[in-house]
């Protein structure tokens, strides 16, 4: 199968233009033309290659400014890219900003069916589709007043209702999963997983790492323009939230389940923060409580940086490992034989799950520190087990060999 959203390469390049720029001609010429020209440029997104399957969703998430928005823009054509290709393959949606396209004076019906239009259905279309539209958007009693008569929240409606309802295969949304009350926002967010379920192509940029952590099938973290990492929704979305925690000094709000949940994540050599040297052996022990009983469950352990970058990632199911939760605690012990990383400051991060990956019961990310000591004098990443053996030379030589462990 094709994908549906195909990105390579892609970046876009905007300039930066002084401060004290003239905003007039008559002001550029008193200024003798000065400060006219660009004084730098800068690249809002660079080297951000993807794929988009139909049927799948990706979530993007990043601080402001990382270059979300300027992602979807490129997608749905709104601006070209400086680098790169993006094919669309299908009839493309947007929900970017809502409402956009709408005239105030025309009425709310007059704006449907235009908007209609121009999202790609034919006139006939839109008028089967158009009863749908008005049900949809709850607004039935005011659609054929003008639409500078409806509040803010009236226009998001309408202009959410015409762009489902152009049934897209490729769907672009911006934010765009809190329009309305409650009510309305689940309506939304069932109708954005009934076009997922019938092979609609979306592309999500949220800053809920948890809303993408739920619904995505994918996630993109995008950082000052570029990729910085992209796979598992529960890793990357973990990894942005840790960071995004990390820099506000905010506790993380759990909303999992906490069926089966993290007692405690203790360092087998150390009681208190520990630290270790390079290459040395790390023993964490997990202990857990079931609220009901289990049959089985999986953990995962990874271990990361302060910057949210993953060293290490593993799980009990790899190794086939079956890990009971009957109701009650119970414990388990993962031993590292050797942690050969730089030195620095990281965390253990443990999370529980059922067995098919479908709930996560509980997650700890950046709230388990230690610290490794680095012993070699070497500039590297790495300190691995080594030996240095000379082969061979053109005059004879006694035979010399130097081991690191």
């Amino acid at each position: 199968m094709k994908p549906a959203v195909i990105v390579e390469n892609l970046g876009k390049r905007y300039s930066r233009y002084h401060r004290d720029r003239p905003r007039t001609i008559m002001e550029a010429a008193l200024a003798g033309f000065r400060k006219m020209g660009v004084e730098e440029s800068f690249w809002a997104l660079r080297e951000v290659t993807f794929n988009v399957m139909p049927g799948q969703m990706v979530g993007v998430v990043g601080h402001n400014g990382a270059g979300k928005s300027t992602l979807l823009q490129i997608l749905s054509g709104i601006v070209g890219p400086d680098e790169g290709n993006v094919e669309i393959i299908g009839r493309m949606g947007a929900l970017l900003d809502l409402g956009a396209g709408f005239h105030p004076d025309l009425t709310g019906r007059e704006n449907a069916h235009i908007s209609a239009v121009v999202g790609g259905l034919t006139r006939k279309e839109a008028e089967r589709r158009f009863d749908s539209i008005v049900e949809f958007a709850e607004i039935g009693a005011f659609i054929d007043n003008p639409l500078r008569t409806y509040s803010a929240g009236m226009q998001m409606r309408l202009g959410f209702a015409v762009a489902i309802h152009t049934t897209p295969d490729v769907l672009f949304v911006d934010e765009y999963l809190s329009v309305g009350d409650l009510a309305f926002q689940n309506k939304c967010l069932d109708r954005i997983l009934d076009l997922k379920n019938n092979g609609c192509a979306i592309v999500l940029i949220s800053h809920n790492a948890e809303q993408v952590q739920e619904l995505c099938d994918q996630a993109i973290w995008l950082e000052q323009g570029r990729l910085k990492a992209y796979g598992d929704p529960e890793v990357v979305a973990g990894r942005y939230a840790g960071k995004m925690e990390a820099i506000s000094g905010q506790p993380k709000t759990r909303t999992y389940s906490q069926q089966v949940e993290i007692r405690q994540v203790e360092f087998g050599q150390s009681e208190g923060q520990l630290e270790i040297n390079s290459g040395d052996p790390l023993s964490i022990d997990i202990t857990y409580d079931a609220h009901q009983g289990f049959d089985r469950i999986t953990i995962g352990l990874s271990i990361s940086d302060i910057d949210g970058q993953i060293y290490f990632n593993t799980n009990s199911g790899t190794v086939g490992l079956d890990i009971p939760a009957p109701m009650g605690l119970g414990k388990v012990n993962l031993r590292i034989d050797r942690l050969d990383l730089p030195g620095g400051d990281y965390f253990v991060n443990v999370g529980l799950y059922a067995p098919d990956w479908s709930e996560t019961y509980d997650y700890h990310w950046n709230e388990h520190p230690f610290s490794i000591s680095w012993t070699p004098e070497e500039q590297s990443l790495l300190n691995p087990p080594k030996q240095w053996q000379i082969i061979s030379l053109s005059t004879p030589a006694i035979e010399t060999t130097s081991t690191q462990s």
